[in-house]
């Protein structure tokens, strides 16, 4: 148990946890860099304390520095949100060597989902269907090598072991490009991630986005809440997402959702996390587990109900989850758009003081958003600066709402992707629902000829 929590993040994510820890009576700490003394949650915590210059390297992702931060402020537990920390796996065993709690799941459940060659091969142990690809990691041999990817399939993608976030991939067309890809692949997967393993998969052609979220806790209990599909992005960057996913039959997805409940039993996962999969042609494809809490969780708290944040936070504590599966009930349809400051277009971070926020409202509206008038947008961060979510009885309710609340959202002062959220809304479509991960790159295309 614990009383008082330390937030290792910025932003929207940062204020979310604060609230989730003041209605569960949780002292908390805002522990900020140097570029973000003013926003809303270090204003708001208990205490506050600055861990170094605004560049994320010399302050967020500095292990010393925010467990010297919760020593000295006497926080026995460390939030990483998502981003910055909140996946890493030496991190988690240093709060833990620490002996402080991190909200999360454990050192090594993180690392063995967070290594992709490990997480399929679990997955594939516990029933969960995946990509047919390399048993493992791509072999050193160049005949070897070759073999590998005769024995997938072209088009195939590889991908980097320790990979994440869109990077470490290339896709592969034909057994002359095959070579060169895997050894440009191993070289960005070491420079990024410190980690040159690759593997490959089936490339598939027109698949949509679809993620599980669980809860589980300590004591053997875990629960699926439904699916979200995040297939409108770009470049594998999310923009938006929505629960339930368009003209998918609920009786598959529960079969998958128990097959994830599952598969958390069998690892002994603690905590909140999101298994992701590709979905095409009625089948469904395990592809990554984010073992965190994702951007995206309001449209699945809109539609259960659950404080999904509020329960990793129960469940670090060592208490049972407060819901069974068969307490859980979905209700009408929720869709989320990520607002960036960046240009609508061409998606060029902008930073700069945002001279004007009007946040929307109205029945079904949620906005998460960190921003006020007069906030400087810092360069050294992720250009997310607010959600808009809408919930309604039905998808063309909560498309029809999220409509006016994007219409109604201001922010002026620096650029953001309003615009395009409001083209893709309108969009035909989007408005059919069930469109594939290509769908945003093919509407940018078709504007970009017009």
């Amino acid at each position: 148990m614990f009383d008082k929590v330390l937030i290792a993040n910025r932003g929207e994510i940062a204020l979310r946890v604060w609230r989730a820890c003041k209605a569960l009576g949780l002292q908390t700490v805002a522990a900020h860099s140097d570029a973000d003394r003013a926003l809303r949650h270090v204003q708001l915590c208990d205490t506050s304390i600055c861990i170094g210059p605004a560049p994320a390297p010399k302050s967020y992702l500095l292990h010393e520095k925010l467990l010297h931060a919760a020593k000295l402020t006497g926080a026995q537990a460390i939030h990483p949100g998502y981003g910055f920390l909140s996946e890493s796996a030496s991190f988690a065993k240093a709060v833990e060597e620490a002996g402080l709690t991190f909200i999360g799941p454990s050192s090594d459940a993180i690392s063995r989902m967070g290594d992709k060659v490990r997480a399929k091969q679990a997955m594939i142990e516990a029933g969960v269907p995946c990509v047919p690809g390399s048993e493992g990691a791509v072999p050193d041999g160049e005949a070897e090598i070759f073999a590998c990817g005769k024995k997938v399939g072209y088009p195939l993608i590889i991908k980097a072991a320790g990979g994440g976030g869109g990077r470490g991939m290339r896709v592969v067309y034909e057994e002359s490009e095959l070579l060169r890809s895997v050894t440009m692949t191993r070289a960005e997967a070491k420079a990024a991630f410190g980690n040159p393993v690759v593997y490959m998969e089936r490339f598939l052609q027109t698949p949509r986005h679809v993620e599980i979220q669980i809860l589980a806790d300590r004591h053997g209990n875990a629960v699926w809440l439904g699916e979200r599909d995040c297939s409108t992005q770009r470049r594998h960057q999310k923009l938006i997402e929505e629960s339930p996913a368009p003209g998918i039959g609920r009786a598959l997805i529960a079969e998958i959702g128990e097959l994830c409940v599952k598969a958390c039993k069998a690892i002994g996962y603690v905590g909140a996390g999101t298994f992701e999969f590709l979905y095409e042609n009625g089948e469904f494809f395990f592809i990554e587990m984010n073992t965190r809490v994702q951007v995206e969780h309001p449209v699945t708290e809109l539609v259960t109900g659950v404080d999904i944040v509020a329960e990793q936070i129960r469940v670090s504590m060592g208490l049972p989850l407060s819901i069974t599966q068969d307490q859980v009930t979905f209700t009408g349809h929720a869709i989320e758009c990520r607002i960036n400051a960046e240009d609508a277009w061409s998606f060029r971070p902008s930073s700069g003081v945002v001279t004007k926020w009007v946040a929307a409202g109205g029945p079904g509206i949620r906005v998460e958003s960190h921003l006020y008038g007069g906030y400087r947008i810092p360069s050294h961060y992720d250009s997310l600066i607010a959600k808009v979510i809408a919930h309604g009885a039905t998808r063309e309710q909560a498309i029809a709402r999220l409509k006016v609340a994007i219409s109604e959202t201001v922010v002026e002062g620096v650029d953001t992707n309003i615009a395009l959220h409001a083209q893709v809304l309108q969009s035909k479509p989007f408005g059919d629902g069930g469109a594939n991960i290509h769908y945003l790159e093919q509407f940018l295309e078709a504007r970009e000829e017009k």
